[in-house]
């Protein structure tokens, strides 16, 4: 059976090459940083589950090298990915900056310092 040359993302609906700079198993849209529950070890493709895996935070790994953490919408399961070179920028930067946006105490509380 020939491999498959795209995949449409799960979320965004873009058909998205699966061909990517910087990694061997492209698993992610690189517009929305959505992906599929498809894998058990990278590239294996033995996953039952098929479902949505939402981008939810980004893991910068020993040397610098970032990956998205992604939670299943359907089992719970989180996966590392690493990013590709055409992920887009300005995305992964909301994803890795949104807990400093949503903090667990009130934002008034450093006036207090």
């Amino acid at each position: 059976m020939p491999r498959k040359s795209s995949f449409r993302c799960v979320n965004c609906r873009l058909d998205v090459p699966m061909d990517a700079p910087g990694t061997r198993h492209r698993n992610h849209c690189p517009t929305c940083l959505w992906s599929r529950h498809v894998d058990r070890t990278p590239g294996d493709r033995a996953a039952d589950c098929a479902a949505g895996m939402a981008p939810i935070a980004i893991h910068v790994r020993q040397g610098g090298e970032w990956q998205i953490i992604h939670r299943c919408t359907f089992c719970g399961e989180l996966d590392a990915n690493r990013i590709a070179g055409d992920d887009n920028p300005l995305t992964l930067m909301r994803l890795a900056v949104a807990p400093l946006a949503q903090p667990p105490f009130p934002l008034d509380w450093f006036a207090r310092l």
